[in-house]
């Protein structure tokens, strides 16, 4: 009886062994959409008042979940009847993250001043609910798309295991990578406020004050610069999905860095889809016409 026990111990610290690996594996290749997850919800939820900040957040948050409920099951059903659409939907869900980087490029390049006019007049028409609403419904619906690539890709990494091993490790990967990104986004989202804090204790002298001013000063930088990182993340991430599932383009340019081959694929299927939606919107508007 003892040594039933101790056996069936020893079998599950080998799973979870097993598990810990893969999830190390699996949350390294989606570090790049998780980049990106954090700089989407870091510029989400500023630009409140500091009360609302973290009601907002949580509310992002809490939908987080809900699509990591619905994304998992769905995505290990589909990988235990009809295996052949995971690859599908990571190759199509590429084509959605490259748009979104080539996107974010025309846009800073192009229509930079244009955007925040535009979301200046849309914030003062609203009522103050109404932007929280719709800030945690745009985050929500990209947190969707992000959490279907987080999971189909922790499961790409794991196909060739066992369910027990592809169930734990694709629930640890969606559980952290909420955990994580969110928790990090609140510690940005309130680095001001700890800021201004600091500077009414130390009365705006010394050095509690100085290094109050530096994180009031901090926060807009940190959020370009997850901006930034985000947006070559999705090039990279998709670029990685469409060289490792299609197999013309793991061996195109093999004297290329596979960094640079990432990139390189992912920035022209960003344009390709890019310029199919400009030209669909162009087409829609002259029929409306």
């Amino acid at each position: 009886m003892g040594s039933g026990i101790f056996a069936v111990l020893d079998d599950i610290a080998a799973l979870m062994d097993d598990v810990a690996v893969a999830s190390k594996i699996a949350t390294r290749k989606t570090a790049g959409i998780l980049g990106d997850d954090l700089a989407v919800n870091a510029e989400k939820a500023t630009g409140f008042l500091a009360s609302r900040e973290l009601p907002v957040l949580w509310g992002i948050t809490k939908g987080s979940f809900i699509n990591k409920l619905i994304i998992v099951p769905v995505a290990l059903l589909l990988n235990v009847f009809f295996p052949v659409a995971i690859k599908f939907i990571l190759i199509l869900g590429g084509f959605y993250l490259a748009y979104e980087g080539v996107e974010k490029i025309m846009e800073y390049l192009f229509h930079r001043k244009d955007k925040h006019e535009e979301k200046g007049v849309e914030q003062k028409e609203q009522e103050p609910a109404s932007v929280e609403k719709a800030k945690i419904r745009s985050a929500v619906s990209t947190d969707f798309i992000l959490s279907v690539e987080i999971v189909v890709i922790a499961l790409g990494t794991v196909l060739d295991k066992s369910l027990p091993i592809q169930i734990l490790t694709v629930s640890v990967v969606a559980i952290l990578a909420t955990v994580g990104v969110y928790g990090i986004v609140a510690l940005i989202v309130r680095m001001d406020d700890f800021g201004y804090r600091l500077i009414k204790r130390a009365a705006n002298k010394g050095l509690l004050s100085k290094v109050g001013n530096g994180l009031v000063k901090l926060l807009p930088v940190i959020i370009r610069i997850l901006a930034v990182v985000g947006t070559f993340a999705l090039l990279l991430v998709s670029g990685g999905i469409f060289v490792h599932n299609i197999d013309y383009l793991h061996h195109f340019l093999l004297q290329l860095p596979m960094v640079a081959k990432e990139f390189l694929a992912g920035l022209i299927a960003g344009l390709i889809v890019w310029l199919f939606v400009v030209m669909a919107k162009k087409l829609i508007a002259l029929v409306k016409k």
